[in-house]
């Protein structure tokens, strides 16, 4: 199917890998100019044409979560009033996704509103990177394809010679354990699941730590790293009682809060996340390493263009690491 010509826009949550994503694909991001009035709402202008081109806005609705998603709502608008022929949300980070299921009466679930307004506004497909549940996909009522940032952490640990009997992949949860699982086995190495149970939101108590991982490099993986508080009392344990090292990873680095004050603690050896979120020079200590998915989101969104499988670039990813270690 012709979708017309590949053209990528912007809006101002992440303009930095926005401009990566474009240099991976030699193109160049549009000219569009968005903006606020003076009462805050969002003001969107397209300077050139996209009639019946296939646009793709990169925009991940990261803090401040809702100017980002309503921002990517309006230059949706636009670009529908405009004629594109598609409109592809890529969305490195999904806000409101931690709201996915009614745990208690009378709570919304807003990952689920999120993804009407979308369709709603004109979005055509979505291109996502490590939902925090993989329920989310089925909230949309068009093609969502779900990328995962896992392998680029693997090729990142692999490097610094992790792997083998001496390293274990930690979960800081149960519903982290099957990425976890993966990771261990780009590694080659043991999996450990912390047990917990949540106090309050943003708050949780470990109950009980479930595999061997005395004396060995832990490296503790999960989706989000927010105010750093379920991983950062997950490493705190983890070292208490005996490993060698701990770090900490995860695909996306919000680091707010205290994040950044949990993260400096002794116990956590380095922290490695992805730029699917900015993060601010202010946030970003000796021991933060950051990631690109700039190549990963580049090779989806051609592949999306030309209609090939998107599942390829997570298979190839895998059988390179296969080969490095």
């Amino acid at each position: 199917m012709d979708h017309g010509q590949l053209r990528l826009f912007a809006g101002s949550a992440n303009p930095a890998l926005a401009a990566q994503i474009a240099a991976e694909l030699g193109s160049e991001l549009g000219d569009m100019e968005v903006g606020r009035f003076a009462d805050g709402e969002v003001h969107v202008k397209i300077n050139e044409s996209v009639r019946g081109d296939d646009v793709f806005v990169i925009q991940p609705t990261c803090p401040p979560v809702n100017d980002n998603l309503m921002e990517l709502l309006v230059m949706t608008d636009a670009f529908v009033r405009g004629s594109a022929g598609r409109v592809v949300a890529v969305l490195p980070y999904y806000g409101y996704a931690r709201q996915d299921r009614k745990a208690r009466g009378r709570e919304p679930i807003s990952a689920k509103l999120v993804a009407n307004l979308l369709t709603v506004a004109g979005v055509k497909r979505v291109l996502a990177v490590h939902l925090h549940t993989g329920q989310i996909q089925g909230f949309f009522d068009l093609p969502l394809d779900h990328l995962f940032a896992r392998g680029i952490i693997s090729e990142h640990f692999i490097s610094l010679g992790f792997g083998g009997d001496d390293t274990v992949v930690v979960s800081p949860d149960a519903g982290g354990v099957d990425e976890a699982t993966h990771l261990a086995d780009d590694l080659s190495c043991g999996l450990v699941i912390i047990a917990k149970r949540r106090v309050k939101k943003n708050e949780a108590e470990i109950v009980e730590i479930i595999g061997d991982f005395e004396g060995k490099r832990a490296i503790l993986l999960d989706d989000m790293i927010d105010t750093a508080g379920s991983i950062a009392k997950g490493a705190q344990a983890i070292s208490e009682r005996g490993a060698a090292e701990v770090h900490c990873a995860a695909t996306h680095g919000l680091l707010n809060g205290a994040a950044i004050e949990r993260l400096s603690a002794d116990f956590v050896k380095s922290v490695v996340v992805t730029d699917t979120v900015p993060v601010p020079a202010a946030k970003r200590l000796d021991k933060v390493r950051i990631l690109s998915v700039a190549p990963l989101l580049a090779d989806a969104i051609d592949r999306i263009h030309r209609d090939d499988s998107v599942s390829a670039v997570l298979a190839a990813k895998s059988s390179r690491q296969k080969q490095m270690f």
